[in-house]
Protein backbone atom coordinates (compact mmCIF):
# COMPACT_ATOMS: atom_id res chain seq x y z
CA UNK A 1 0.00 0.00 0.00
CA UNK A 2 1.46 3.46 -1.04
CA UNK A 3 1.66 5.56 1.55
CA UNK A 4 1.17 9.29 0.23
CA UNK A 5 2.63 12.14 3.11
CA UNK A 6 4.08 15.36 3.02
CA UNK A 7 7.45 15.17 3.80
CA UNK A 8 9.24 18.73 2.25
CA UNK A 9 7.27 21.88 1.73
CA UNK A 10 4.58 23.78 4.03
CA UNK A 11 3.04 20.25 4.81
CA UNK A 12 6.08 18.65 5.75
CA UNK A 13 5.70 19.44 8.90
CA UNK A 14 2.43 16.99 9.22
CA UNK A 15 4.83 14.25 8.03
CA UNK A 16 5.96 12.30 10.52
CA UNK A 17 2.70 12.42 12.35
CA UNK A 18 1.36 11.33 9.58
CA UNK A 19 4.09 8.36 8.97
CA UNK A 20 3.90 6.80 12.65
CA UNK A 21 -0.16 6.47 13.01
CA UNK A 22 0.01 4.59 9.71
CA UNK A 23 2.68 2.66 10.34
CA UNK A 24 0.81 2.13 14.05
CA UNK A 25 -2.31 1.00 11.61
CA UNK A 26 -0.34 -1.47 9.38
CA UNK A 27 1.24 -3.30 12.58
CA UNK A 28 -1.79 -3.85 14.23
CA UNK A 29 -3.42 -5.35 11.24
CA UNK A 30 -0.70 -7.91 10.21
CA UNK A 31 -0.89 -8.71 14.38
CA UNK A 32 -4.44 -9.81 13.42
CA UNK A 33 -3.36 -11.83 10.78
CA UNK A 34 -2.99 -9.15 7.85
CA UNK A 35 -5.31 -8.63 4.90
CA UNK A 36 -6.57 -11.59 3.08
CA UNK A 37 -3.69 -13.67 4.45
CA UNK A 38 -1.49 -11.44 3.07
CA UNK A 39 1.05 -9.30 5.15
CA UNK A 40 0.44 -5.57 4.84
CA UNK A 41 3.05 -3.18 3.82
CA UNK A 42 3.26 0.41 3.63
CA UNK A 43 5.53 2.35 0.49
CA UNK A 44 6.22 5.71 1.56
CA UNK A 45 5.57 8.15 -1.48
CA UNK A 46 6.60 12.19 -0.84
CA UNK A 47 3.07 13.96 -0.83
CA UNK A 48 5.13 16.97 -0.15
CA UNK A 49 6.77 17.25 -4.19
CA UNK A 50 4.85 18.56 -7.28
CA UNK A 51 1.32 17.25 -7.63
CA UNK A 52 2.82 15.71 -10.54
CA UNK A 53 5.90 14.07 -9.57
CA UNK A 54 3.70 12.20 -6.89
CA UNK A 55 1.61 11.34 -9.24
CA UNK A 56 4.02 10.06 -12.06
CA UNK A 57 5.32 8.03 -9.00
CA UNK A 58 1.92 6.33 -7.91
CA UNK A 59 1.28 5.99 -11.51
CA UNK A 60 4.59 3.83 -11.60
CA UNK A 61 4.13 1.96 -8.42
CA UNK A 62 0.81 1.17 -9.73
CA UNK A 63 1.98 -0.27 -13.24
CA UNK A 64 4.98 -2.71 -11.98
CA UNK A 65 2.27 -4.06 -9.52
CA UNK A 66 4.41 -2.66 -6.25
CA UNK A 67 1.05 -1.76 -5.03
CA UNK A 68 -2.36 -2.94 -4.27
CA UNK A 69 -3.93 0.27 -2.74
CA UNK A 70 -3.10 4.57 -2.04
CA UNK A 71 -4.04 6.14 0.80
CA UNK A 72 -2.43 8.96 2.76
CA UNK A 73 -2.72 12.96 3.58
CA UNK A 74 -1.95 15.19 1.48
CA UNK A 75 -2.80 18.68 -0.25
CA UNK A 76 -6.21 18.54 -2.27
CA UNK A 77 -3.81 19.88 -5.56
CA UNK A 78 -1.88 17.15 -5.04
CA UNK A 79 -5.50 14.81 -4.69
CA UNK A 80 -6.38 16.28 -7.93
CA UNK A 81 -3.13 14.94 -9.93
CA UNK A 82 -2.77 11.42 -7.98
CA UNK A 83 -6.39 10.55 -8.60
CA UNK A 84 -6.59 11.03 -12.39
CA UNK A 85 -3.24 8.88 -12.30
CA UNK A 86 -4.40 6.17 -10.43
CA UNK A 87 -7.83 6.45 -12.94
CA UNK A 88 -9.84 3.22 -10.17
CA UNK A 89 -6.82 1.07 -11.19
CA UNK A 90 -6.74 0.49 -7.28
CA UNK A 91 -8.28 1.83 -4.18
CA UNK A 92 -7.68 5.25 -2.94
CA UNK A 93 -8.45 6.19 0.54
CA UNK A 94 -7.87 9.89 0.65
CA UNK A 95 -7.48 11.00 4.72
CA UNK A 96 -7.34 14.96 4.54
CA UNK A 97 -10.62 16.82 5.16
CA UNK A 98 -11.43 18.72 1.91
CA UNK A 99 -13.48 20.78 -0.08
CA UNK A 100 -16.40 18.04 -0.60
CA UNK A 101 -17.49 16.94 -4.21
CA UNK A 102 -14.80 14.01 -5.07
CA UNK A 103 -17.25 11.15 -7.43
CA UNK A 104 -13.87 9.31 -9.10
CA UNK A 105 -14.52 6.16 -8.69
CA UNK A 106 -12.30 4.18 -6.34
CA UNK A 107 -11.65 7.09 -4.50
CA UNK A 108 -12.89 7.05 -0.90
CA UNK A 109 -13.01 9.95 1.96
CA UNK A 110 -12.23 9.85 5.36
CA UNK A 111 -11.43 13.30 6.17
CA UNK A 112 -13.66 16.31 7.04
CA UNK A 113 -16.27 18.17 4.12
CA UNK A 114 -17.21 21.65 5.28
CA UNK A 115 -20.79 20.50 5.90
CA UNK A 116 -19.51 18.70 8.83
CA UNK A 117 -17.25 20.77 9.40
CA UNK A 118 -17.26 24.15 8.13
CA UNK A 119 -20.63 25.47 8.03
CA UNK A 120 -21.95 24.27 11.80
CA UNK A 121 -18.60 26.20 12.71
CA UNK A 122 -19.89 29.48 11.41
CA UNK A 123 -23.19 29.21 12.89
CA UNK A 124 -21.72 28.89 15.68
CA UNK A 125 -19.88 31.85 16.11
CA UNK A 126 -22.68 33.66 14.41
CA UNK A 127 -24.98 32.04 17.49
CA UNK A 128 -22.28 31.73 20.26
CA UNK A 129 -19.85 34.69 19.61
CA UNK A 130 -21.87 37.06 17.96
CA UNK A 131 -19.38 36.88 14.65
CA UNK A 132 -20.31 37.81 11.45
CA UNK A 133 -17.95 39.98 9.60
CA UNK A 134 -15.04 37.56 8.50
CA UNK A 135 -11.92 37.95 6.16
CA UNK A 136 -10.48 35.19 4.59
CA UNK A 137 -6.69 34.23 4.12
CA UNK A 138 -5.83 31.29 1.76
CA UNK A 139 -3.33 29.57 0.17
CA UNK A 140 -3.95 29.94 -3.31
CA UNK A 141 -5.03 26.75 -4.65
CA UNK A 142 -7.85 24.53 -4.37
CA UNK A 143 -8.71 23.99 -1.43
CA UNK A 144 -8.77 27.10 0.17
CA UNK A 145 -10.71 28.44 -2.76
CA UNK A 146 -13.75 25.81 -2.55
CA UNK A 147 -13.86 26.36 0.57
CA UNK A 148 -14.21 29.85 0.85
CA UNK A 149 -16.88 29.70 -1.85
CA UNK A 150 -18.90 27.31 0.72
CA UNK A 151 -18.63 29.82 3.68
CA UNK A 152 -19.23 32.98 1.59
CA UNK A 153 -22.67 30.88 0.67
CA UNK A 154 -23.09 29.91 4.14
CA UNK A 155 -22.78 33.26 5.38
CA UNK A 156 -24.78 34.56 3.48
CA UNK A 157 -27.97 32.07 4.44
CA UNK A 158 -27.48 33.24 7.82
CA UNK A 159 -26.68 37.14 7.55
CA UNK A 160 -23.06 37.31 7.68
CA UNK A 161 -20.74 38.77 5.12
CA UNK A 162 -17.43 38.09 3.72
CA UNK A 163 -15.56 41.56 4.08
CA UNK A 164 -11.88 40.46 1.86
CA UNK A 165 -10.40 37.59 0.32
CA UNK A 166 -6.90 37.30 0.45
CA UNK A 167 -4.98 34.60 -1.80
CA UNK A 168 -0.89 33.90 -0.99
CA UNK A 169 1.38 31.52 -3.10
CA UNK A 170 2.34 28.57 -0.91
CA UNK A 171 5.61 28.99 0.95
CA UNK A 172 4.40 32.42 1.86
CA UNK A 173 6.40 33.72 4.92
CA UNK A 174 6.12 37.65 4.57
CA UNK A 175 2.37 38.47 6.03
CA UNK A 176 3.21 42.14 6.52
CA UNK A 177 0.49 43.23 3.36
CA UNK A 178 -2.02 40.63 4.34
CA UNK A 179 -2.30 41.93 7.62
CA UNK A 180 -2.57 45.55 6.46
CA UNK A 181 -6.13 44.17 4.56
CA UNK A 182 -7.25 42.42 7.14
CA UNK A 183 -6.93 45.58 9.88
CA UNK A 184 -8.80 47.44 7.10
CA UNK A 185 -11.38 45.03 6.44
CA UNK A 186 -13.00 45.75 9.55
CA UNK A 187 -13.74 41.98 10.25
CA UNK A 188 -14.75 40.57 13.58
CA UNK A 189 -12.81 37.05 12.79
CA UNK A 190 -9.98 35.73 10.36
CA UNK A 191 -11.23 32.21 8.57
CA UNK A 192 -7.42 30.79 7.99
CA UNK A 193 -7.08 28.51 5.05
CA UNK A 194 -3.67 28.20 5.10
CA UNK A 195 -0.80 25.12 5.13
CA UNK A 196 0.82 23.91 7.88
CA UNK A 197 4.45 26.47 7.64
CA UNK A 198 2.06 29.18 6.13
CA UNK A 199 -0.11 29.29 9.01
CA UNK A 200 2.87 29.46 11.46
CA UNK A 201 3.94 32.47 10.00
CA UNK A 202 0.69 34.03 9.54
CA UNK A 203 0.29 33.03 13.45
CA UNK A 204 3.20 34.46 14.34
CA UNK A 205 2.61 38.02 12.38
CA UNK A 206 -0.65 37.76 13.54
CA UNK A 207 0.19 37.93 17.11
CA UNK A 208 2.99 40.26 16.67
CA UNK A 209 0.17 42.94 15.17
CA UNK A 210 -1.68 43.11 18.45
CA UNK A 211 -4.59 41.68 16.35
CA UNK A 212 -4.85 39.16 18.41
CA UNK A 213 -6.55 41.11 21.24
CA UNK A 214 -9.39 42.10 19.11
CA UNK A 215 -10.09 39.51 16.35
CA UNK A 216 -10.74 35.45 16.40
CA UNK A 217 -9.17 33.13 14.06
CA UNK A 218 -10.69 30.15 12.91
CA UNK A 219 -9.19 27.62 10.73
CA UNK A 220 -10.59 24.28 9.78
CA UNK A 221 -6.84 22.70 9.09
CA UNK A 222 -4.69 23.32 11.91
CA UNK A 223 -2.97 21.06 14.48
CA UNK A 224 -0.54 20.52 17.50
CA UNK A 225 2.32 21.02 15.28
CA UNK A 226 1.37 24.51 14.11
CA UNK A 227 0.45 25.29 17.90
CA UNK A 228 4.11 24.24 18.83
CA UNK A 229 5.68 26.19 16.14
CA UNK A 230 3.59 29.27 16.21
CA UNK A 231 4.62 29.29 20.12
CA UNK A 232 2.15 29.31 23.11
CA UNK A 233 1.71 33.14 22.89
CA UNK A 234 0.52 33.60 19.25
CA UNK A 235 -2.30 31.41 19.65
CA UNK A 236 -4.59 33.90 21.61
CA UNK A 237 -8.41 33.44 19.88
CA UNK A 238 -7.65 30.53 17.73
CA UNK A 239 -9.67 28.05 17.17
CA UNK A 240 -10.60 25.05 15.05
CA UNK A 241 -12.76 22.04 14.57
CA UNK A 242 -12.16 18.28 13.53
CA UNK A 243 -13.04 15.00 13.98
CA UNK A 244 -10.60 13.68 16.52
CA UNK A 245 -8.19 15.40 19.21
CA UNK A 246 -6.28 13.71 21.52
CA UNK A 247 -8.25 14.33 24.50
CA UNK A 248 -11.21 13.36 23.03
CA UNK A 249 -12.92 11.40 25.86
CA UNK A 250 -14.19 8.20 24.15
CA UNK A 251 -12.80 4.92 24.27
CA UNK A 252 -11.36 4.58 21.55
CA UNK A 253 -10.13 7.32 20.79
CA UNK A 254 -8.06 6.91 24.42
CA UNK A 255 -7.10 3.25 23.40
CA UNK A 256 -5.70 4.53 20.14
CA UNK A 257 -3.48 7.63 22.38
CA UNK A 258 -2.45 4.68 24.78
CA UNK A 259 -1.62 2.11 21.62
CA UNK A 260 0.08 4.92 19.68
CA UNK A 261 2.59 6.01 23.06
CA UNK A 262 3.51 2.30 23.78
CA UNK A 263 4.47 2.11 20.65
CA UNK A 264 6.60 5.46 20.00
CA UNK A 265 7.68 6.41 23.32
CA UNK A 266 7.29 9.53 25.24
CA UNK A 267 8.99 10.98 21.66
CA UNK A 268 7.11 10.21 19.49
CA UNK A 269 5.55 12.50 16.54
CA UNK A 270 2.87 15.13 18.05
CA UNK A 271 -0.58 13.02 17.82
CA UNK A 272 -3.24 14.92 16.01
CA UNK A 273 -5.80 14.77 13.66
CA UNK A 274 -3.50 14.74 10.77
CA UNK A 275 -1.66 11.66 11.67
CA UNK A 276 -5.27 9.94 12.96
CA UNK A 277 -6.49 10.28 9.54
CA UNK A 278 -3.80 8.11 7.90
CA UNK A 279 -4.59 5.59 10.94
CA UNK A 280 -7.69 5.35 9.02
CA UNK A 281 -7.10 5.68 5.58
CA UNK A 282 -5.25 2.44 6.57
CA UNK A 283 -8.13 0.88 8.90
CA UNK A 284 -10.56 1.58 6.17
CA UNK A 285 -9.35 0.49 3.32
CA UNK A 286 -8.55 -2.89 5.30
CA UNK A 287 -12.14 -3.09 6.42
CA UNK A 288 -13.26 -2.83 2.74
CA UNK A 289 -11.18 -5.80 1.90
CA UNK A 290 -11.88 -7.69 3.98
CA UNK A 291 -15.58 -7.26 3.32
CA UNK A 292 -14.86 -7.65 0.36
CA UNK A 293 -12.57 -11.11 0.04
CA UNK A 294 -10.83 -8.95 -2.39
CA UNK A 295 -8.58 -6.03 -3.24
CA UNK A 296 -10.82 -4.74 -6.81
CA UNK A 297 -12.03 -1.42 -6.95
CA UNK A 298 -15.47 -2.41 -8.42
CA UNK A 299 -15.71 -5.11 -5.59
CA UNK A 300 -14.84 -2.57 -2.94
CA UNK A 301 -17.12 -0.18 -4.22
CA UNK A 302 -19.86 -2.44 -3.95
CA UNK A 303 -20.19 -3.62 -0.77
CA UNK A 304 -18.62 -0.11 0.69
CA UNK A 305 -22.09 1.62 1.47
CA UNK A 306 -22.99 1.36 5.13
CA UNK A 307 -20.30 -0.01 6.37
CA UNK A 308 -19.96 1.06 10.20
CA UNK A 309 -16.76 0.37 12.34
CA UNK A 310 -15.37 1.65 15.89
CA UNK A 311 -12.73 4.08 15.12
CA UNK A 312 -10.29 6.57 17.52
CA UNK A 313 -13.32 9.32 15.99
CA UNK A 314 -16.02 7.04 17.92
CA UNK A 315 -18.62 5.16 15.40
CA UNK A 316 -17.72 5.97 11.69
CA UNK A 317 -20.22 4.88 8.52
CA UNK A 318 -19.08 5.06 4.91
CA UNK A 319 -21.57 6.76 2.97
CA UNK A 320 -21.21 7.48 -0.56
CA UNK A 321 -17.84 6.74 -0.17
CA UNK A 322 -17.05 9.53 2.61
CA UNK A 323 -16.52 8.63 6.47
CA UNK A 324 -19.73 10.56 8.27
CA UNK A 325 -17.87 11.06 11.70
CA UNK A 326 -18.84 13.99 14.68
CA UNK A 327 -17.00 16.84 14.26
CA UNK A 328 -15.74 18.81 17.71
CA UNK A 329 -14.99 22.55 18.02
CA UNK A 330 -11.72 23.09 20.10
CA UNK A 331 -10.18 26.17 20.74
CA UNK A 332 -6.28 26.67 21.57
CA UNK A 333 -5.04 26.93 24.94
CA UNK A 334 -1.34 27.66 24.47
CA UNK A 335 0.09 24.73 23.23
CA UNK A 336 -2.97 22.58 23.48
CA UNK A 337 -6.65 22.41 22.51
CA UNK A 338 -9.21 22.26 24.49
CA UNK A 339 -12.26 20.82 22.86
CA UNK A 340 -15.49 22.99 23.80
CA UNK A 341 -18.55 20.66 22.24
CA UNK A 342 -19.74 18.77 19.40
CA UNK A 343 -20.92 20.86 16.61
Amino acid sequence: MALVVPLQGPAGIFGPSCESCAQLAAEEINAEGGVLGRELRLLPVDGGRKPAEVAREVDALIRVGAIDAVTGWHISAVREAVAPAIAGRVPYAYTALYEGGERRPGVFLTGETPDLQLAPTLDWFADMAGVRRWTIVGDDYIWPRRSAAVARAHLRRIGGTVHDEIYVPLGTTDFSAVLRRVEASGCEAVLMLLIGEDAVQFNRAFAASGMDRDLLRFSSLIDENVLLASGANCTRGLMTSAGYFEDLATQAGLDFAAAYFRRFGEDAPVLNSLGESCYEGVRLLTALMRRAGETSVRSLMSVSEGLSYESPRGTVEVRDRHLRQRVFLAAADGLNWDVLEEL
